[in-house]
């Protein structure tokens, strides 16, 4: 796991500075104390821990029981969080260091983000799904809580994105399913809007900025690092990369409810690659298995299914110019969340911000 310097500024996710993934993640460990301070620091880095067990405790962590799965963070990717590159990213002081293109996507990946000169994020199109491939080296995942869905109050990042988000932002997708659902749960920096679930699939991001999926208590969360939040919504769509045994069968019941009890309609999803990069997948008339398909086309072992129907599936890609921040739509046709989630939005969702 990358260490950090233990000062750092609290996020406040209201101010117009920028919030890096330095700033928001990642408590210093024992190991940094160590390093920095001596056996002194040590007392200090006890007391953290034991309030971060604290924390995990409160939004359901087994304390000693390690994940069946490992985390996404692999060793060439703790060793490229010391490369310039990367430094440059959180510094966000370097003219050019992110850099957000617009292109239309091909069924091969096209680079539309780099990060200190890196490629960062690529996009692709294929049988009808837009499909985003996001490198967690350079890239991180901000959950969102709705106005409605979580209510405004006691979020660290709420309705809309934030004004320290936007200099580093490169995507923004929606969520999952309405909070009043079954088999949903929704927990962000110990702030729990709808109690997690064993069994449910879990969008899970650590205190190290890391994001993993996985079934909630049998694959994740890993006993080694805090939770930041987590996003629970149905069981997984792919797991050891194969699709889920109902895609077919079970479409409705399984996968959600849809207007005109309709089996291809607008359906997105997340997933992750054996190596730990994340890729988004949409499209605005697509079954479960199609979904399902075209994220293990795309190299996904595991995914979890998020929000579905024409009006609640939606992405959004942010080029950046001079003062300004626009945006561009992923999906071809799609018609939900008017206002790029710049404006406030009832539903959660997700952005990606360079590091």
């Amino acid at each position: 796991m990358a260490t950090f310097p233990s000062r750092r500024r609290k996020p406040t996710g209201g101010s117009g500075s920028r919030v890096t993934r330095r700033e928001l993640f990642a408590p210093f460990t024992i190991a940094e104390a160590r390093r920095r301070r001596g056996r002194a620091t040590l007392v200090i880095a006890a007391v953290v821990a034991a309030a971060c067990a604290l924390y995990s405790a409160s939004v359901g962590l087994p304390d000693t029981s390690p994940a069946r799965s490992a985390t996404p963070t692999t060793r060439r990717a703790r060793a490229s969080a010391r490369t310039p590159a990367r430094t440059a990213a959180r510094a966000g002081a370097i003219p050019g260091t992110l850099q957000v293109a617009t292109h239309t996507p091909r069924a091969g990946w096209t680079v539309v983000a780099r990060v200190g000169g890196v490629p960062a994020t690529w996009l692709a199109r294929r049988a009808g799904v837009t499909l985003m491939r996001v490198d967690q080296r350079l890239v991180h995942l901000v959950l969102h809580a709705g106005s409605s869905d979580g209510g405004t109050a006691g979020w660290t990042y709420g309705d809309r994105i934030t004004a320290g988000e936007a200099p580093l932002l490169i995507a923004a997708v929606n969520g999952g399913f309405k909070l009043t659902y079954t088999n949903v749960g929704f927990v962000s920096r110990g702030h729990v809007a709808a109690p997690l679930k064993a069994g449910l699939a879990s969008l899970v991001t650590y205190s190290d900025g890391s994001t993993n999926i996985g079934s909630w208590h049998a694959g994740v969360p890993s006993a080694r690092t805090p939770v930041f939040s987590v996003l629970q919504n149905q069981h997984l769509l792919v797991d050891h990369g194969l699709a889920a045994a109902n895609v077919s069968s079970c479409v409705i019941e399984c996968w959600g409810g849809t207007i005109g009890l309709q089996t291809e309609v607008a359906r997105s999803a997340l997933g992750i690659t054996a190596s730990g990069q994340l890729v988004w997948a949409a499209g605005e008339h697509l079954s479960p298995s199609a979904l399902a398909s075209a994220l293990i086309g795309a190299g996904a072992v595991r995914a979890i299914e998020l929000d579905i129907n024409p009006w609640w599936v939606a992405g959004y890609l942010y080029p950046h110019r001079p003062s300004v921040t626009s945006h561009v739509r992923l999906v071809p046709g799609q018609r939900g969340v008017a206002g790029a989630f710049f404006k406030p939005y009832t539903r959660d969702f997700l952005t990606f911000v360079a590091n």
